[in-house]
């Protein structure tokens, strides 16, 4: 396992030191936070690798934190608890994060659950950037498409409509799509 930095918020001092000892034997480097307030300072001030926060905290919960992080920039995360309630593990499960732990932990679950949480998080980052990549080909085809009929509208194939917006990319160094978009707002020919 790669070493990480990894953000750590228990107001349990006891809890918050032991999970820091945990950790650093694990070969992580470790951030410590009290509160969720204090864990959001830390978030934006260091960028760590992965949080693991309680889930109850004075002034801002492990939830809270947690969304607020994920909106910011999305990091895997666990939910730390004493409680096994139905109603927070759904409440979590509902939330962008990678792993619910119960204390307390031991090393060994630690070092599993992280090493999962991670793996899924990696997993998730890449399905995003694909699905991202792939609603960006279909919106090009779709512009591209409407650029062609445009163009065969003026009574080009439908190949030499497709050639001429490939050449007017080249020339002006643009993607197809930029060139489809500039043929979609000159006035017909």
């Amino acid at each position: 396992m790669r070493k990480l930095k990894i953000l750590v918020a228990e107001d349990e001092s006891l809890i918050r030191l032991g999970l820091k000892s945990m950790l650093t034997t694990l070969g992580h480097e470790v951030l410590l936070a009290v509160d969720g307030h204090e864990a959001l300072n830390q978030f934006h001030a260091r960028s760590p690798d992965l949080a693991i926060l309680d889930i109850r905290m004075p002034f801002t919960d492990g939830l809270a934190a947690a969304k607020a992080m994920y909106r910011h920039r999305p990091i895997p995360i666990l939910i730390l608890t004493a409680f096994g309630e139905q109603d927070l593990i759904e409440k979590a499960a509902a939330l962008p994060v990678q792993g619910y732990l119960i204390k307390p932990v031991d090393e060994r679950d630690l070092a599993a659950a992280i090493e999962v949480a991670v793996a899924r998080f990696e997993e998730s980052q890449a399905t995003a950037r694909e699905s991202a990549e792939l609603r960006d080909d279909l919106e090009t085809r779709k512009v591209v498409d409407r650029a062609k009929g445009k163009l065969m509208q003026q009574g080009k194939t439908e190949e030499e409509a497709y050639r001429a917006i490939q050449e007017f990319a080249r020339s002006r160094r643009v993607t197809m799509r930029a060139a489809a978009e500039d043929v979609l707002r000159k006035p017909p020919a």
